[in-house]
């Protein structure tokens, strides 16, 4: 005959609970994409230069755009939007931090359904 613990293979049952909004890549801006958004930037905030004369300049320097094409006043602004959409999504949410739940630990024996015994 053998005692309850050598007959019996107990094990641990929990859950556990997590959230993130940190689980995808996140990619970096390239050298040239940061170099062109703070061209953009300086522009547009420095010298007082709307979305269309930021693209003639633009263009006029020989400057293309991430696809190799012309520059356009709404893709002008749209790099400065985004960037900035960018920014405060990292901020509010990537950042945000959630509570981690664990349910409470149960020793488990399934040789007879009345073995259980829940730890707190």
């Amino acid at each position: 005959m053998c005692s309850y613990f050598q007959c019996t293979n107990p094990h641990v049952e929990f859950e556990l609970q997590i959230e993130s909004n940190d689980l995808t890549f996140r990619s970096e801006y390239s050298k040239r994409q940061l170099i062109v958004y703070k061209l953009i930037k300086h522009l547009y905030e420095i010298n007082g230069l709307g979305y269309r004369k930021i693209s003639y300049k633009l263009n006029s320097w020989g400057i293309k755009t991430q696809r190799g094409k012309s520059w356009s006043n709404t893709s002008v602004s749209s790099i400065l939007k985004r960037k900035r959409e960018r920014e405060l999504r990292i901020k509010n949410q990537r950042s945000k931090l959630f509570e981690v739940e664990l349910s409470r630990f149960i020793i488990k024996d399934h040789s007879t359904p009345e073995s259980s015994f829940i730890i707190s």
